[in-house]
């Protein structure tokens, strides 16, 4: 055979394409572009709204099984169990009968007091029941996922809350689902007031990874707080109405080579295992309208001049 006629060419197992470092950088160029245009554009929300509809149905029958073995728990519940959580209600009957006719006082003054000071009165906000489907994938976060979503009325920022005070604060809104940031998630901070002394302060999620708690931050290392003190929405932010249960403090740590107390406190609500949930509506809904910037008003009359 003629030399002239062999294939020089190097055989397909040895050819190869780009380098491993030329793809790596490639592909981190591709998803540094995507994350940056995701979060100034909010290309990728269209996206993820459609795959979380197109996996409602796929959730649904995957948490059959649990649900079903949860009410089959439920409904094997022993007899004495069952008994004694009926004493328990009955003993709380009977100590709310006794406080009903305090209230209905109290209740009564209340109003004489409003209308005597002309103060408006305190805002009803709408509210929807909804039940908590499961806890967010992201292990860095702490976030639950509820079955209400838009096409329930459910808005971005609504407050939820359970059984116990404050629960957290919707945060993404789907057609059928809606995704709820817990107060104890590390990038959550809520206004709250302490009951026995009045004093104003901001609560922040617990910065550790797997915390179930919160933090009183800056707060002076001779602040008025004591262990045990109930703390509860103040409703400056415009986002929770105020009076709702939130925290109790559970650690008051008063260093002295710092100017400020470490101060952890416990929340009210079952942020570990809430079932069932109450959303609320926006308090934008039930607010008055913001006034317009004090330097709008001149620049106007300014311009009008002119």
């Amino acid at each position: 055979m003629p030399l002239g006629t062999l294939d020089r060419n190097p055989p397909p197992f040895f050819k190869q394409g780009p380098s491993a470092i030329s793809k790596l950088m490639v592909f981190s160029a591709i998803a540094l572009f995507l994350m940056v245009a995701d979060t100034r554009f909010k290309i990728a929300q269209p996206i993820r709204a459609a795959i979380a509809t197109a996996l409602y149905p796929v959730q649904w029958v995957a948490m059959r099984p649990v649900m079903f073995v949860s009410g089959g728990a439920d409904y094997f519940e022993s007899l004495a169990s069952a008994q004694r959580g009926e004493a328990a209600a009955r003993a709380k009957l009977a100590l709310q009968s006794q406080r009903s006719f305090q209230v209905e006082q109290l209740t009564q003054e209340n109003e004489r007091l409003r209308k005597l000071l002309e103060l408006r009165a305190r805002f009803m906000a709408t509210s929807t029941a909804a039940e908590v489907l499961y806890d967010a994938a992201d292990p860095y976060t702490r976030k639950i996922i509820i079955d209400k979503g838009s096409t329930h009325q459910i808005k971005a920022g609504s407050p939820v809350i359970d059984e116990g005070g404050v629960l957290g604060q919707v945060t993404r809104v789907h057609l059928l689902i809606s995704e709820v940031t817990l107060i104890t998630d590390r990038e959550h901070a809520i206004p709250v007031l302490n009951a026995r002394t009045g004093a104003r302060s901001v609560a922040y999620g617990d910065p550790t990874l797997h915390g179930g708690s919160l933090e009183l931050r800056f707060m002076a290392a001779n602040a008025d707080v004591q262990p045990g003190d109930l703390l509860t929405t103040s409703g400056v932010d415009g986002v929770y109405p105020s009076g709702l249960p939130v925290a109790k403090v559970d650690k008051v740590d008063r260093r002295a080579d710092s100017g400020f107390a470490r101060i952890t406190c416990l929340p009210q609500a079952l942020v570990g295992g809430a079932r069932h949930v109450m959303v609320l509506g926006p308090m934008t809904d039930v607010l008055p309208a913001r006034p317009a910037p004090e330097d709008a008003a001149p620049a106007a009359r300014k311009g009008g001049r002119r």
